[in-house]
């Protein structure tokens, strides 16, 4: 079955959901509300379904599964699906904000480990001032004053940090309950869909926007962003997950090595974290990631950038930037685990952030996050670009499709 429309009747046999539940509860996941067995049934379910598949000429496709995470103050059910490959990584996903919630690589051991941020219940990322995991738009990170002109109009947005608007104002894409609207077993991923209203935190027109989940055979999580307007507005999406190579939980991430292919990043004016509007070189500075360091050799350095910011949180302008050329942007490393991770995006720049506020954050299996415990990527346009006419342009004219993405590829570097 190449795909299916989530309001599709569910197909999958006796034999998925038995294997489902015997790999999750042989792996350990301890997932809530699967089937609850011994490790000898789950082995047995297991050896059962290899034996069932082998004389077809290959290894099952595996399906997208779903299960309940919880109910809204709305009453809204809200659902989680997880999309596993063939080797038994996996990411999971919810269409409560479009929000990636796992991302389950093996480490050079063979041990499944989470590497992303995030909580274990959906009240948390009811509140997730953090934003773990969060789908981020209309527009990632600042706009300035919280206002822009397009077309000689002024549009006042949402301010909800200092007189900014932050990751589009105060009631975001990441609270919204997006609609599924396909399901792929084939590409084992998921599609999530929402309108969001003319007006919304002062955005123009109403944006009809997609972000596509797909985990593939070799553990490359893709991030598919599509959209049109019926006004000029801006679109500039983006994800806003907290990586810790080490697993999430495991403390600090700052011995973990890291490589951001950029000459060039964007300075802020003050701890407002607005950019000067100029490019600077990153060479002889503690910005610079072109050759791999780990992300805490120069963090506290004496440098009126770190000091604004309280470590890094920049815009880096990353190299070899064409319209619609998906390349290597940044590579992260974990010598502890061995997981390294490759990001390869279509946009011109990424924000570097060291996860410099998060401070007593319970996170997932009784975790606590704090400072500096995990570091984000997150591609994009420039902040404040659409008011700062020497960066690139985050407007979309009505009509006119926007298409962008973004790609975190795990794997164990020899």
């Amino acid at each position: 079955m190449s795909g299916r429309h989530y309001a599709a009747e569910d197909r999958r046999s006796v034999e998925d959901t038995h294997l489902a539940a015997a790999r999750r509860q042989w792996e350990g996941n301890g997932i809530s509300g699967t089937v609850k067995m011994s490790r000898r049934e789950a082995l047995f379910y297991y050896l059962l379904d290899l034996i069932l598949f082998y004389d077809t000429g290959g290894w099952k496709q595996w399906v997208v599964s779903e299960r309940k995470f919880g109910v809204l103050q709305t009453g809204e059910t809200v659902k989680i699906f997880h999309l596993e490959n063939k080797s038994g990584a996996y990411a999971e996903v919810t269409d409560f904000g479009a929000i990636l919630v796992k991302v389950c690589v093996p480490d050079k051991d063979g041990t499944l480990t989470d590497v992303v941020l995030g909580y274990d219940d959906l009240a948390s990322y009811e509140v997730n001032g953090c934003f773990f995991g969060s789908t981020i738009g209309r527009n990632g990170n600042r706009i300035g004053g919280a206002k822009f002109s397009v077309n000689g109009k002024e549009v006042v947005l949402a301010q909800n940090e200092n007189d900014n608007n932050l990751h589009s104002g105060p009631d975001g894409f990441e609270k919204k309950l997006w609609k599924v609207a396909e399901i792929s077993d084939d590409k084992n991923s998921v599609i999530f869909n929402h309108i969001s209203p003319d007006g919304e935190n002062g955005f123009p027109g109403e944006f009809d926007v997609s972000v596509k989940y797909e985990f593939t055979e070799d553990n490359e999580l893709r991030i598919h962003y599509q959209g049109i307007c019926d006004e000029p507005t801006v679109a500039n999406m983006t994800n806003h997950s907290y990586f810790n190579l080490n697993g999430e939980g495991s403390g600090t991430a700052m011995d973990q090595y890291l490589t951001i292919h950029a000459k060039y990043y964007t300075p802020v004016a003050d701890s407002h974290s607005i950019p000067t509007g100029v490019y600077e070189e990153v060479a002889g500075t503690p910005m610079d990631f072109r050759t791999a360091k780990q992300i805490g050799q120069d963090i506290e350095a004496e440098f009126d950038q770190l000091k604004f910011t309280g470590g890094y949180d920049h815009n880096y302008v990353t190299d070899n930037y064409a319209k619609g050329n998906r390349r290597l942007i940044a590579t992260a490393y974990s010598d502890k685990t061995g997981i390294a991770m490759d990001v390869t995006s279509d946009c011109p720049c990424v924000q570097f952030y060291a996860a410099n506020f998060v401070e007593n954050e319970y996170g997932k299996n009784g975790h606590t996050y704090n400072k500096r415990d995990a570091f984000c990527l997150e591609t994009q346009v420039e902040p404040n670009a659409v008011n700062v006419e020497d960066f690139h342009s985050p407007i979309l004219n009505a009509g006119e499709q926007y298409d962008s993405v973004t790609a975190y590829h795990f794997y164990i570097r020899k």
